[in-house]
């Protein structure tokens, strides 16, 4: 039994092993993203709650039923009176009976308070009620309500949409992020071992005379802004998992990288309109404030509810129940005439600012197709600009190599080489950003479309 435990341990701890040293694909971080990232989780119980406010809604259409049980004790001759008449116990000796007998053929026994009535003893009640109130006309306001709590259950799932596509491009941002510093710490080791090369080769020219100690200097001092910005690449990349692992909401240390290039987005500003997550939030939020005016107009009109109950009451708990029982069954109507304008003021002001709502809608639709033209001429400008740097990056990575060889045979200084150096290196960063930046407006763009939610 030991063996197989143990085993069963080793099996289970090399998995694990296994599973950590894996390189995290970006398909894989997205489905991880989905599920662990906590404000994403966040959004999913603002879901649920407005799910709960809908059904709180529905429910008033089927009334309330109240179990109401009371405990008192009273020497109040008008609650006494009450109470024995409630539990069905009044008697005439209640209205002083025994008095005006004991005490007829007295002139003044007609205006002489009885005490018994004026004065009775303390008594307790109990009194067991069930009532149950339902309406059934209300001016249309719990439709009306229940219409409000839908928008806003959509409009809590567009919002963990939004917040979905917001963590979707941050995510895919820090991948081609990252694809970005390993390219360009790789095309920097190129350059630094182009650069330890040349310090090899000056040494053995000051050896043979045909070089100065300055130049191996600048060589030195070349190789070493290199390496500094390598080494500060790497720390940008141990942010960058820093940020992943926020993400996802567990310990990233290696992903795989894409392409250092994403393809755009293949989508017009008009379709973008169409898709946009903002849009279709002001969308829902127009209905609201449609269902807000019809809510106001209700004020207009009678509201109309039933009620029933049945109870028992006696000077003990549930004492004599079936003897004491009753029942009430009615029907309330409520029409409110007059209100100083108070209502025809509230229906105006919900009117105005479901008015207010639709130019609100408009200014969306025209600020989002602006923002996607936008995009969309920034990414077309920065294609333009790779294809050119790209060009330019050759060309001196051509001058560079030319310049090496020049100064082998004396025709060329270090400074000279040096320079050429640093536009090599200039070009390969300059690239490098202006590929980064593509990518971000993709992404941008994307966001914008929702293209990852469809």
């Amino acid at each position: 039994m030991k063996k197989i435990l143990t085993f069963m341990f080793i099996a289970t701890i090399g998995g694990s092993l296994l599973n950590a040293s894996q390189s995290l694909n970006l398909e894989s971080a997205l489905e991880i993203l989905k599920s662990q990232n906590l404000e994403i989780k966040s959004a999913q119980i603002d879901i649920e709650s407005a799910l709960q406010d809908a059904k709180a809604a529905s429910a008033n259409h089927y009334g309330k039923l109240d179990f109401i049980q009371d405990f008192a004790r009273s020497d109040d001759a008008g609650n006494v009176f009450g109470f024995k008449l409630s539990s069905r116990e009044a008697t005439f000796g209640d209205f002083g009976a025994n008095e005006f007998m004991n005490n007829m053929g007295q002139p003044d026994q007609y205006t002489t308070p009885p005490n018994d009535l004026n004065y009775p003893g303390s008594r307790n009640y109990f009194q067991s009620k069930l009532k149950y109130e339902v309406p059934l006309f209300t001016g249309f306001m719990i439709s009306n309500y229940e219409e409000i709590t839908e928008s806003v259950i959509k409009i809590k799932k567009l919002e963990k949409s939004k917040l979905l596509s917001q963590k979707i491009y941050e995510t895919k941002k820090s991948f081609y992020d990252m694809a970005l510093l390993e390219e360009s710490i790789s095309n920097l080791e190129v350059i630094l071992g182009n650069i330890q090369t040349l310090e090899n080769m000056t040494k053995e020219m000051i050896k043979e005379g045909y070089a100065k100690r300055t130049d191996l200097l600048e060589v030195k001092s070349k190789k070493g802004n290199v390496e500094r910005l390598i080494s500060q690449m790497e720390s940008n990349k141990e942010l960058l998992y820093h940020y992943i692992s926020f993400l996802l909401n567990q310990k990233v240390t290696s992903i795989q990288t894409p392409s250092i290039e994403t393809k755009s987005v293949d989508a017009s500003a008009q379709e973008i309109v169409e898709k946009n997550l903002d849009i279709e939030m002001a969308k829902k939020a127009l209905d609201i404030k449609k269902s807000m005016v019809k809510v106001s107009e209700a004020s207009y009109y009678p509201t109309l509810g039933a009620f029933a109950e049945v109870s028992t009451a006696d000077d003990t708990f549930l004492g004599e129940a079936n003897d004491h029982k009753a029942y009430t069954l009615g029907a309330r109507l409520s029409w409110n005439i007059f209100s100083g304008g108070s209502d025809s003021a509230n229906v105006e002001k919900s009117r105005l600012e479901y008015i207010k709502m639709q130019n609100q809608l408009e200014l969306a639709n025209s600020g989002i197709e602006l923002a996607a033209q936008k995009i969309i001429t920034e990414i077309k400008s920065l294609e333009k600009d790779i294809d050119s740097l790209k060009k330019e990056l050759l060309l001196a990575q051509e001058i560079y190599k030319n310049y090496e060889a020049r100064y082998r045979e004396k025709l060329a200084s270090m400074s000279d080489v040096i320079i050429k150096q640093s536009e090599e290196i200039q070009k390969t960063l300059q690239l490098q950003q202006t590929i980064n930046q593509r990518n971000e407006r993709v992404f941008a763009l994307e966001k914008l479309a929702n293209g990852e939610n469809r």
